[in-house]
């Protein structure tokens, strides 16, 4: 999740360094992909084609639990989020062709962090609303595609939208050493905002986060701003990345907002010495959360936290990940050529702080 200090995580990361021993994982093993050639040197962005490897449709009853698996915890992801995350049809809901994740006010005591954080603290904790968060972790994870989600996002101060990726292994150590990319979130939509079009909060945002050892972490972002009259909140959207050896691009609705090349991440982990792709050349899983406020959410807007803005839900269509036919070893020749000839939706300067 964007602009997070897990430095607990970090910390706890870095005791399971050893992790380092594994070997990257170039595809999950459920993908149904076989590893394939190394692509020509006179293949260009475009020329691949993607195919369906995993992906989620919601259309049965309940949750497949073959494919995720809720969070339970109440540690507020190290964003001072006020929800605990629990595993109940009240917070996680399949029907009618989708996926609900609920946040609601209600008083709920669980365990503090969540089970498999190695060497964290036990005990519980209580807080004043419960939501929902779900990942592909020891489920699905992948080597480079392309990752999407058609997504309904609500409205309100206080609101956090996520859809993410995170490490399967650590490879490189603690948080942000190996890495994270936000595909796509959203906080406090149609809320007011000064510095936004038509003064209302409405964009969406994706980012990379990497850097040195916790407190280190280094972060590069931009928003989605589309026109006011076609906002995200309320309205099905498809947000998407590209991920290939080297490049990372971030789509809304299809057309790109930015672009990052491995020229501008690092990781400070010398596991990396000789990996120029590094930390983002491992396998990652994907997450879907929505978090009740925290420090972005808060902190955005200087408008707090409004309690009236509950309870709120985020509704999934479906999730999708493509690997590159023919190309399966870098995806370059699957990426889309609007990385180089298309205007981008939001502000292409990409931003970092």
């Amino acid at each position: 999740m964007n602009l997070h200090t897990r430095i607990l995580l970090a910390l706890i990361g870095a005791v399971t360094i050893a992790f380092a021993a594994i070997r990257l994982q170039p595809f999950a093993a459920d993908a149904g992909v076989s590893a394939g050639r190394t692509a020509p040197a006179d293949e260009v962005a475009g020329s691949g084609e993607w195919r369906l490897v995993w992906s989620d449709d919601f259309e049965g009853k309940s949750l497949d639990r073959t494919k995720w698996q809720p969070e339970v915890s109440c540690w507020g992801g190290g964003n001072n989020e006020r929800q605990c995350y629990v595993d109940s049809s009240e917070n996680i809901e399949v029907r009618d062709g989708m996926l609900r994740l609920i946040a609601r006010q209600g008083a709920h005591e669980g365990p503090l962090y969540p089970e498999g954080m190695s060497g964290a603290p036990g005990g519980m904790v209580e807080k004043d609303y419960t939501s929902g968060k779900l990942r592909t972790r020891g489920l699905a994870a992948f080597k480079y595609g392309r990752f999407s989600a058609r997504i309904k996002l609500p409205a309100g101060q206080g609101t956090w939208s996520a859809f993410w990726m995170m490490p399967e292994h650590d490879v490189y150590g603690g948080w942000p050493l190996s890495g994270e990319v936000d595909i796509m979130e959203a906080v406090n939509l149609e809320t007011a905002c000064a510095e936004c079009t038509d003064g209302i909060e409405r964009r969406t945002s994706g980012a990379l986060h990497y850097g040195e050892q916790a407190p280190g972490n280094e972060y590069l972002f931009s928003y989605s701003d589309r026109a006011a009259d076609i906002g995200p909140s309320g309205e099905w959207r498809e947000y998407a990345v590209e991920w290939a050896e080297g490049t990372i691009q971030w789509f809304v609705d299809g057309q790109i907002f930015m672009r990052l090349d491995s020229g501008q991440w690092f990781t400070g982990s010398h596991l990396a010495e000789g990996r120029n792709f590094a930390p983002f050349d491992q396998s990652f899983h994907i997450i879907l959360n929505l978090a009740v406020g925290g420090n972005l959410a808060e902190k955005s807007n200087g408008m707090g936290f409004d309690p009236a803005s509950f309870p709120a839900d985020m509704q999934v269509d479906w999730v999708r990940v493509e690997q590159c036919v023919g190309d399966l070893e870098t995806g370059k020749s699957c990426l889309s050529d609007q990385a180089w000839n298309a205007e981008p939706l939001g502000p292409w300067e990409v931003q970092a702080r």
